[in-house]
């Protein structure tokens, strides 16, 4: 069976203004319906002088998960205060400010030199927050864990969809095989990894000059920084304003050795695994475009083998 879209089966307007009446013990105004993301969807409203957003999802996962997020913000990193989350309309509710701005893919490729020092910037950011002690997944885990179609999931049964499509089914073999060949070239860090930058979770100035926001935090992690680049990369081949930044040059110059070491086999170790765990993901939504993409992207890939 093939996952439906959560987020469709919305709550009627009048329903979500009672439910925002009884909740603040005031008038909600100006209900907006939002581009809500695939499992949540979500309004904008005002509540006197605040603007505030209310997501609705079937799970609380993703809002504790931005709750915590709020302990990462920066003025280079600025993460939407969540206000509340807890039961409603038969699912789960968070609250949060609203935030204001331009989604990062957007922004076109004649936009690039303004883009550019924005995107590394937010690398940068995400690199620089310290260590929170948080528990999470051993590295080389989380990375095999998105190769890996787990029962009970919600997109379980995924890799039987993939087996119905011969290329695809070939590239997940070959991607597959190559990722775990190089996950000894992947270090075990605990730096923040957002693990899911676009895909409307990053917000930019009209001018593209400053990050505004980053939502959607339920892919964090903590493991090696460098897996944001690559998602960045990976999604610049689809998104032509972040492939024309050229992000690889950009970025690794400003890497520590540390950092820098074995960087190019990581980052095609990283971009692989990208690409395999969509292949997942397109089967399971019945995308057979963006199948056929992520198979083409994946043969590209092994072909050119890692950076240098």
């Amino acid at each position: 069976m093939l996952l439906t879209r959560p987020s469709d089966d919305r709550p009627a307007d009048d329903e979500v203004l009672a439910f925002l009446r009884g909740h603040h013990g005031a008038e909600p105004t100006d209900l907006e319906p939002l581009r809500g993301g695939f499992w949540s969807a979500a309004y904008g409203y005002r509540l006197g002088d605040d603007e505030l957003v209310l997501r609705i999802a079937a799970s609380p996962d993703g809002f504790r998960a931005d709750r915590l997020a709020m302990g990462y913000g920066s003025a280079r990193l600025p993460v939407p205060e969540v206000l509340a989350v807890g039961e409603g309309f038969g699912r789960w509710y968070a609250i949060s400010r609203r935030h204001h701005g331009r989604v990062l893919e957007s922004v076109g490729a004649d936009e690039r030199d303004r883009l550019a020092p924005t995107v590394v910037g937010l690398l940068r950011a995400l690199r620089a927050v310290p260590d929170t002690g948080i528990a999470s997944a051993p590295w080389h885990e989380w990375l095999i864990d998105g190769l890996t179609d787990r029962p009970g999931g919600p997109t379980s049964g995924w890799r039987a969809l993939v087996g119905d499509d011969p290329a695809a089914d070939r590239a997940f073999r070959e991607a597959d095989t190559r990722v775990r060949r190089l996950l000894d070239a992947c270090p075990d860090r605990r730096q923040l990894v957002h693990g899911d930058l676009l895909h409307a979770n990053v917000l930019v100035a009209p001018a593209a000059e400053a990050v505004t926001a980053v939502f959607s935090w339920k892919c964090s992690t903590w493991g090696d920084a460098l897996y944001d680049l690559a998602w960045c990369t990976f999604w610049g081949r689809w998104h032509p304003g972040i492939g024309a930044l050229d992000l690889w040059s950009r970025v690794v110059p400003t890497l520590s050795v540390r950092d820098a070491a074995d960087a190019g086999v990581r980052h095609h170790a990283y971009e692989l695994q990208i690409g395999v765990s969509h292949l997942g993901w397109y089967a399971a939504t019945g995308d057979h475009v963006n199948l056929r993409w992520t198979t083409r992207q994946l043969d590209e890939l092994l072909e050119r083998g890692p950076r240098t």
